[in-house]
C-alpha cells in the first residue's frame, strides 16, 4: 500500500525575498537554508522547525482566500507575547474575519489545541497551532518531533557537499 512519510516542504509566492527571510526569522524563528549560488538564485528556502518553506518569487503573488499552512509551536504563552511585542495581528479566523468578539484565538474541544491565524508581509496565512496535550501514535504512545537547532535536512551527494563546504558526508 501507498504510504506518505511526512510533508516535506510548502511552496508559497511572495514578492520581495528578503523582506521575506527577515519576516520568517524574526517572526518564527525561521533559518536560511543555502543550497548553493544556483539553486539559492532560482528559490528561497528557509529551515521551519523540522520542515522546510520554499518560496517562490513573483512580482504578483497569487494568494487564494483560505489557502494557509499551519505550524506547530512549543509554548502558546510565549508565542503569543512575541506576537505583542512585534505588533504582528492574530485573529481566530482565517483571514483575519472576525466574530465581533474580542478572542483572538480559539482552543478545539476534541484535543485542545490553540489556534491563530497570522499573515506574511505578502498576505499567506499561517496558522500557528499549539497542543498542550502533545503528539502521540496511534497506540497512545508519546512522540516527540525531531527538530535540531540548525535545521533538518536530506542527505547530500558527497561531491555537493563538498563544493557547500559542509562536510557531513560519510
Amino acid at each position: 500500500m501507498l504510504k506518505v512519510t511526512m510533508v516535506q516542504h510548502v511552496n508559497v509566492q511572495i514578492s520581495d525575498r528578503q523582506r521575506t527571510i527577515a519576516w520568517y526569522e524574526q517572526v518564527l524563528g525561521a533559518r536560511f537554508r543555502d543550497r548553493g549560488p544556483e539553486r539559492n538564485k532560482g528559490q528561497l528556502q528557509l529551515h521551519l522547525g523540522n520542515a522546510e518553506m520554499h518560496f517562490s518569487e513573483t512580482d504578483t503573488p497569487m494568494i487564494p482566500p483560505r489557502a494557509h499552512f499551519a505550524v506547530e509551536v512549543e509554548n502558546w504563552d510565549d508565542m503569543l507575547a512575541h506576537l505583542e511585542a512585534l505588533g504582528i495581528a492574530y485573529s481566530r479566523r482565517n483571514q483575519g474575519g472576525g466574530t465581533g468578539d474580542d478572542q483572538r484565538w480559539g482552543k478545539r474541544n476534541d484535543t485542545g489545541e490553540h489556534y491563530t491565524y497570522i499573515q506574511d508581509p505578502d498576505g499567506n496565512t499561517i496558522e500557528l497551532v499549539y497542543h498542550p496535550l502533545g503528539l502521540v501514535d496511534a497506540d497512545g504512545n508519546k512522540v516527540e518531533v525531531a527538530t535540531h537547532p540548525g535545521g533538518l535536512r536530506w542527505r547530500q551527494l558527497p561531491e555537493v557537499e563538498a563544493a557547500l563546504g559542509t562536510g557531513t558526508a560519510s
